[in-house]
């Protein structure tokens, strides 16, 4: 059994993906004792976030930028808070006819993010 998630990535600038973050995608960084690392946290959410300063970019991946999906509670409200924050949109948000209403995101790296609720969950 999967108890939960959670993601690693490698980022080219570790304080330049924290700020972002914290400032535009509204997670807690935390130190985890290693000057290398920090803990992208927001909710159930976890990203542990590597400084890979020579890694490939995430933007020069192409289709495989994309590492997450995540399904939440009030996409509306979630799409609102990234687009008045400056987020780069990446997908219109949008009911999809596998009953999901959902858009993307791409952050300061370059990696994609689907972000969804499925059609009629939580909503009046």
């Amino acid at each position: 059994m999967i108890g939960s998630t959670m993601y690693v990535l490698a980022v080219n600038d570790l304080e330049r993906s924290a700020t972002f973050y914290r400032e535009r995608l509204g997670f807690e960084v935390r130190e985890i004792g290693d000057p290398g690392w920090r803990m992208f946290v927001r909710d159930a959410c976890r990203i542990m976030a590597g400084d890979c300063p020579d890694a490939t970019p995430a933007a020069a991946l192409g289709d495989h930028s994309y590492f997450a999906y995540w399904v939440v509670g009030d996409v509306d409200a979630l799409h609102a808070e990234y687009t008045r924050a400056g987020v780069d949109l990446i997908k219109t948000l949008r009911s999809e006819p596998w009953g999901m209403r959902e858009f993307g995101i791409r952050t300061i790296d370059g990696h994609r993010i689907m972000i969804g609720q499925e059609e009629g969950a939580g909503r009046a």
